[in-house]
């Protein structure tokens, strides 16, 4: 066989090896892509419930759950103090009296009122049981033992109305008295001796150690929020590193038609936590739609974004997620895919890609 001849037969023979060679490869390709190992990841299944939001704070002062500010119902001057700042006081205690120079007469000219008509009805009584007998007999007309009647019935009208003008006059000397209406101590005395007191100008401030209460004001929206009953969250503002105290909902005010306007409500404290006057904040948290929450660790970020990798009949699928807050380990997304107790990786992230074969570790 001449040299043009071997020329020619390699030029057929070369590309055919060449292509064989290149479909010995692809095949082989394949082959190891059917044989990958599954990438060993760990999963965790997403939940779904409410979403936690942190408390909105709203300051307050503790107070005692009975207190009163004590006035007398008369003018007057301040003759005795007994009480001091501080004192401890029972119920009953005389804690002050004012003097008025009209008490006294008005009571004792009423009484002697009394006296004196009580008097004249006893005299009428007489008279007419005495004219009865006469009326019988045909010696007195009946004309006059009516008279006589009418009289001593005006006469016990008469008396009626003493009784009560002297029960009244008796009534406003004991209000010159100023007695404790409950066991408690003296948060603030007001006046002083010898100074002229109006009536209703406060004098004595008593408050009972027994029960503590804090009274904040919240924007009508947040009313919705609160029930009667529900316990919240306080915190005293000096004592930051202090647990939070459980209070209970005693009142809740209505919403009012002014705009703009804060309503009072009213939490109940357990006995011996926060003492009274202590500044505090009572939270209230205002619930929001239902959310769905992934671990922190299976959130990756890329360029397209932030997403997760759920796991379906042992492949990894990415999805994309929207982040929306962190909660501790948990993170709070939005995605129109995902659902409640779908599996979604955690650890093994950094080798996985989008369609991977996974072998859950347990």
């Amino acid at each position: 066989m001449n040299t043009d001849t071997h020329r020619w037969v390699w030029a057929l023979v070369f590309p055919l090896l060449l292509l064989g060679g290149c479909k010995a490869s692809g095949l082989g390709e394949e082959s190891s892509q059917a044989e990958a190992p599954a990438v060993v990841v760990r999963v965790d299944a997403v939940k779904a419930g409410g979403d936690v939001a942190p408390p909105l704070r709203f300051s307050g002062i503790v107070q005692a759950s009975q207190r009163a500010t004590l006035t007398f119902q008369l003018s007057g001057t301040l003759k005795e103090r007994h009480v001091e700042l501080g004192q401890q006081v029972e119920q009953g205690d005389l804690l002050a009296r004012v003097y008025n120079p009209a008490l006294e007469p008005a009571r004792d000219s009423a009484t002697a009122r009394l006296q004196e008509l009580d008097t004249q009805l006893t005299q009428a009584n007489r008279e007419w049981e005495r004219s009865r007998r006469l009326y019988e007999r045909g010696v007195v007309s009946e004309q006059t033992l009516e008279q006589l009647a009418s009289r001593r019935d005006s006469l016990q009208a008469s008396v009626a109305t003493a009784r009560a003008a002297l029960a009244e006059a008796s009534r406003l000397l004991d209000e010159s008295r100023l007695l404790a209406p409950f066991s408690g101590r003296v948060e603030a005395v007001l006046v002083e001796n010898n100074e002229f007191v109006s009536a209703g100008q406060p004098v004595v401030r008593l408050s009972s150690p027994l029960g503590r209460e804090v009274e904040v004001r919240v924007p009508a929206y947040m009313l919705g929020f609160v029930s009667v009953g529900q316990s919240l969250p306080i915190w005293s503002v000096h004592d930051r590193s202090q647990a939070a105290v459980t209070g209970q909902v005693m009142e809740i005010a209505q919403a009012g038609a002014v705009r703009g306007e804060l309503h009072p409500v009213l939490v109940h404290l357990p006995v011996n936590t926060l003492d009274a006057g202590e500044p505090v904040e009572v939270g209230i948290v205002p619930p929001r739609d239902a959310v769905i929450t992934v671990p922190l660790l299976a959130v990756t970020r890329s360029e397209a974004g932030e997403s997760v990798y759920r796991v379906r009949e042992r492949r990894a699928e990415r999805v994309e997620v929207n982040v929306r807050r962190i909660i501790g380990d948990n993170v709070v997304v939005e995605s129109p895919v995902l659902a409640e107790g779908d599996l979604v990786v955690y650890a093994g992230l950094t080798r996985l890609v989008d369609g991977d074969p996974v072998e859950i570790l347990q």
